[in-house]
């Protein structure tokens, strides 16, 4: 566990070093966030209320997407990967003795630690005093809100992780992390919210991993949850965490052996 605390400390440092590219990429999502609100004030127009949803709830849920997904970066995950194969790196991390996808998770983490510290959070206080926000529902839905968002990043870190080690087969990372992004912009309710998906589509999407990356977070944030709902929903956010790492352990596996068999 201390090797991992270092290459998590040395993922903070490598930001600090490289802080003009996160700060490059906080402004993109502050592009983001600005385009969703304007979007959603452009839908409302002047209407205050859309099945008992108010625009400052609307403009809540994009400033929570931005929080949620403006820290952690797949495609950083799934590059990191396709370099690492491209490069014959990943052959010399089977000679090391850590586990290659735990290195990637405790980079990962110390980057969006700094990301979520030093950036994030100011550039949604900006954008939530210009357009204002609504304060968590409850204490116990401020509580949960920061549960649900250790949650979003274990869930975007796997599944991107998963979409990274299917290069092994695939032998190219380009048309996977499209495809990672088109899923998550659909599927996360980062773009639209599940509860304005027509049925049975909202109930489909609801239920899926991706809806714990935005959906969930926010949705537990604005109260849309009530307290057994919250802790079922947790709970499932659980296994499928469980599901998608004993996924991605099986992959990761079946790659080793093929890169030993190829090098033998």
């Amino acid at each position: 566990m201390t090797a991992y605390a270092a290459f998590a400390r040395s993922g903070f440092l490598t930001s600090l070093a490289y802080r003009n590219e996160v700060w490059a990429n906080i402004f993109g999502k502050l592009v983001q966030v600005f385009a969703r609100v304007a979007i959603w004030l452009a839908v409302y127009a002047g209407v205050t209320s859309v099945d008992g949803i108010s625009i400052t709830d609307m403009i809540t849920y994009a400033l929570l997407g931005g929080v949620v997904m403006g820290a952690t970066r797949y495609d950083r995950i799934v590059r990191a990967v396709g370099t690492a194969l491209k490069t014959g790196d990943v052959a010399v991390w089977l000679l090391k003795p850590v586990h290659y996808p735990l290195y990637l998770l405790a980079v990962e983490a110390g980057m969006s630690a700094y990301t979520f510290l030093l950036a994030v959070i100011p550039t949604i206080v900006v954008v939530a005093l210009i357009y204002g926000m609504q304060p968590p529902a409850s204490l116990f839905h401020a509580a949960m809100f920061l549960p649900f968002c250790a949650l979003a990043f274990l869930i975007h870190f796997l599944c991107a992780a998963i979409f990274g080690v299917l290069a092994f087969w695939l032998m190219t990372v380009f048309s996977l992390e499209w495809l990672l992004q088109s899923l998550i912009a659909l599927l996360s309710g980062m773009l639209v919210p599940f509860w304005f998906f027509p049925e049975p589509f909202g109930a489909i999407a609801s239920h899926q991993p991706l809806a714990w990356l935005v959906y969930y977070p926010s949705a537990v944030w604005l109260g849309r949850l009530d307290v057994g709902q919250t802790l079922l929903y947790f709970g499932l956010g659980l296994v499928w965490t469980a599901l998608l790492a004993a996924a991605l352990a099986l992959l990761w596996r079946s790659a080793s052996s093929r890169i030993t068999v190829q090098g033998g």
